[in-house]
């Protein structure tokens, strides 16, 4: 037995390798393993090339790998394509006389993948075929493959359900002895956990915060938040609007938070470039609201199913003018659902937009991981209750004080009005173009509220410091794969993390950092704008950056490559 295994299944998009990758994580989350998945895929609905890869281990894992011991060729070009990423004695799994593939390989495992599908009834029940043989060489029960079946097709009809059984055993009977059980997994006890994604943890965390108005327009990779709060809709009274384009959605979410509701919108960077006033209209009237970057790369339309780290210097100088903001880069799901929740409390304690900066790998990667702690996850509201509401008179929405946050008040809770103005505007919200209070009015928006929020800032994660003599420092995404290669390289190597960007954590920085010569960077942008920010705000250069802008993640195996190489 070892001790991981990782498998890739590839083809051409509109082949299903999504469907079959999510039910071999079910399948092996229901087992007892840990998974870790990843999704490779193209901006087009048919042709070209993608793949679902999963890692799979008897313990918690971060981040893919270069190499698979498994790998199923759904098409032709995916067999010449990850030939050489199968790992030492790994298989790759073909159908030759399908692809008219006459070479030889050690690694090619010929199998009549389509033969026995259309033996079954159709070609459809290929992917099927492949769950039986991967499941045999992991040495998994096939109960769970047969339970699988059942719950995938239950609305199918009894008869598609036998058939996809028939052919999951057809696959699972076919490995020849040598491949049987051939990378069985130590088995361990694991508790119960959530196969969960960036995107599903954020939207379960708006949902939890009380969102109760959602309003996007579609966009890769940030449009599954909106589908996963939209099939919650119902059962919490939830609105979710797509709008006809970005600059609406921000500007309704902003409008329902003037009326008092939680709201939220989500997009990638190009949606967020038409945002940005809508943005700063949410700082100049304090309104809170909570925005999310899923990111991509780019500019312009870029790669728009790949991912990148580009947008960190453009998330902290967004919008015109200057106004206090927060931004949040969680690092795993765990932290994306409970930094969502964060974020709403945040925004409407001190009246600030929140933006949540995700990208295309943590937002489709797919962890198993422990149930959310509901008592952590404490809702906060900041607002003068309806009670309250009843005895005010002569409000004023823009009132100086100490903290610089007003009472802000709900509109039909009170009898008075509510001014509320983009332009500059004095206590009650009456434009005035008066230069002291101008002075005011900027030190209550920006000062005043960053000196509150810098109290707020979520503390870096950190590991192995005292004894590291190298020390690798990311933010967002990376931070799986830089604690799994800080354990893989041993005792000289420690890590900084950062789930939240801004304000920047500058004092804890300081003090972690100041007396460490080598500090590098990992970073998923070609600039190195982490490093230059952390000289930016703290004054420490790092000694090197380690960048990746292909539009892929860093995978651990690349990442220890790297480090060695730069010695």
């Amino acid at each position: 037995m070892i001790d991981e295994i990782s498998i890739k299944i590839a083809g051409e998009a509109g082949q299903g390798m999504q469907t079959i990758g999510i039910v071999l994580c079910r399948i092996f989350k229901k087992a007892g393993y840990y998974v870790f998945a990843n999704q490779d895929y193209m901006s087009r609905v048919r042709g070209g090339n993608n793949f679902f890869q999963l890692r799979l281990s008897n313990k918690p894992i971060y981040s893919p790998r270069k190499k698979s011991e498994i790998i199923v060729s759904l098409d032709k070009r995916s067999a010449g394509l990850y030939k050489e990423e199968a790992a030492d004695g790994g298989v790759l799994i073909l159908d030759k006389k399908k692809f008219g593939i006459t070479e030889e390989c050690p690694c090619f495992f010929d199998v009549p993948l389509y033969d026995i599908a259309r033996g079954i009834g159709s070609e459809i029940f290929v992917n099927t075929v492949c769950c039986g043989l991967i499941l045999a060489m992991a040495g998994i029960d096939f109960k769970y493959l047969e339970e699988a079946v059942k719950d995938t097709f239950g609305d199918k009809g009894e008869d598609m359900i036998a058939k996809n059984i028939l052919a999951a055993r057809s696959g699972y009977d076919y490995p020849e002895s040598d491949f049987k059980n051939k990378f069985q997994i130590k088995a361990f006890a694991a508790a119960e956990t959530l196969l969960m994604d960036g995107n599903n943890a954020v939207a379960l965390g708006a949902i939890r915060s009380g969102c109760k108005f959602y309003s996007a327009y579609p966009m890769t990779p940030s449009t599954s938040i909106m589908d996963t709060i939209s099939h919650f809709a119902d059962k919490f009274n939830i609105i979710v609007e797509q709008a006809e384009d970005e600059v609406a959605a921000i500007n309704m979410i902003i409008g329902a938070s003037f009326a008092g509701v939680r709201a939220m919108t989500a997009t990638s960077g190009g949606g967020f470039a038409l945002m940005v006033e809508g943005l700063s209209l949410s700082g100049m009237t304090e309104t809170p609201i909570v925005a999310v970057d899923a990111q991509r790369p780019a500019p312009a339309t870029g790669f728009p199913t790949r991912t990148e780290q580009a947008d960190l210097d453009f998330l902290i100088h967004a919008g015109h003018g200057e106004f206090a903001r927060v931004v949040y880069a969680p690092g795993t799901p765990e932290e994306a659902f409970y930094l969502t929740i964060k974020a709403f409390n945040i925004a409407e304690k001190y009246q600030v937009p929140v933006l949540i900066m995700t990208d295309q790998h943590l937002a489709d990667a797919y962890r198993n991981i422990e149930p959310f702690d509901l008592n952590k996850a404490k809702v906060q509201r900041h607002i003068i209750s309806r009670e309250d509401s009843k005895k005010i008179s002569g409000y004023k929405r823009y009132q100086f004080t100490e903290s610089g946050v007003s009472p802000r008040a709900i509109p039909s809770w009170i009898d008075d009005c509510i001014y509320v103005d983009s332009d500059e505007h004095n206590e009650e919200g009456h434009i005035t173009e008066d230069a002291g209070m101008r002075i005011k009015m900027v030190k209550k928006r920006f000062y005043k509220k960053m000196a509150g929020l810098k109290e707020e800032i979520e503390k870096p994660a950190v590991y192995n410091l005292e004894k590291a003599k190298t020390v690798l420092m990311g933010f967002g995404s990376t931070y799986g794969v830089i604690k799994e290669a800080c354990e893989s390289l041993g005792k000289d190597f420690g890590f900084v993390h950062l789930s939240q960007v801004w304000p920047f954590p500058t004092v804890d920085l300081s003090l972690l950092l100041k007396e460490k010569k080598d500090v590098l960077t990992v970073e998923n942008n070609a600039g190195g704008q982490l490093a230059r920010l952390l000289a930016r705000e703290t004054g420490i250069k790092v000694k090197r950056s380690i960048l990746r802008y292909d539009g892929r993640p860093f995978d651990l195996d690349y990442l220890i490559k790297r480090i060695e190489e730069l010695g």
